[in-house]
């Protein structure tokens, strides 16, 4: 029996155009790693990514087949809390959008829509968020300041403490350092090393390159199938199919 952490079976997803995202995708996340979906555009990378915490739910007329199981648990099964889904595996998307407001209000909302009103509480987990985001020492004279008075840099790392102010046990991040400066860039990636010590992230990367830099594992997909998975320092390598090698490479066409 696998000890994936989460798990695809088999899974297929058709939009109602006829467009089949993904087809016949089956993969294994572990606990406390980076992994890694890379692959041209319309692979299916970022339709995998929201079929994780049934953000899927929200475009109609599709249609799945398969499984996702998390911890074991089928997140399809009738009986799923979808809010309490979502509250384990939390998503930041490419662009980020902060809510109107102050800083400290934008990472508050989520906790106080779950239930959580004590002050200490909050405050706690608002300096915890940050400091993970590696915010913290930027903003923490100024948590009453309007958020989008934020650079791009600093906006992306607030949607990344506000998802982990409610404590996830999966982040899945959709292409989260899309139009950063390098500054920018790698102080957000600098932070998902010390993250994966207490989170298992799920990452959509911006390039081939991040993805060589950051992931403990990868998975290649192109129109919708998985074309190979495996270790990252193996598949940057030596990858061992040929339209893996083609598209790390640059000769993909």
């Amino acid at each position: 029996m696998s000890d994936a952490f989460l798990s695809v079976r088999d899974l297929y997803f058709t939009y109602d155009d006829g467009i089949e995202a993904l087809r016949n995708v089956t993969l294994d996340v572990y606990r406390n790693e980076l992994f890694v979906l890379f692959g041209p555009s319309r692979a299916g990378k970022s339709t995998l990514l929201r079929l994780c915490n049934r953000l899927s739910d929200l475009i109609e007329h599709t249609e799945r087949q398969g499984a996702i199981t998390l911890d074991g648990k089928d997140i399809f099964a009738a009986d799923v809390n979808i809010s309490a889904l979502r509250r384990r595996v939390s998503m930041v998307f490419a662009i980020p959008t902060p809510l109107p407001g102050s800083i400290y209000a934008n990472l508050v909302y989520g906790l106080k829509l779950a239930g959580i009103r004590d002050k200490g509480e909050l405050e706690r987990r608002v300096e915890r968020s940050l400091r993970q985001a590696a915010l913290w020492d930027e903003v923490k004279d100024r948590l009453d300041a309007s958020a989008l008075a934020l650079s791009g840099g600093q906006r992306q790392r607030l949607c990344l403490a506000r998802s982990l102010a409610l404590e996830p046990e999966i982040i899945l991040l959709d292409n989260p350092t899309s139009g950063l400066d390098p500054i920018s860039t790698a102080t957000v990636e600098e932070s998902l090393y010390e993250l994966k010590q207490r989170y298992t992230i799920i990452m959509v990367p911006h390039s081939v390159q991040q993805a060589a830099r950051v992931a403990d594992r990868a998975a290649f997909l192109l129109n919708g199938e998985l074309i190979e998975v495996g270790r990252a320092e193996r598949m940057f390598v030596h990858p061992q199919d040929q339209r893996t090698e083609d598209y790390i490479t640059g000769r993909f066409g």
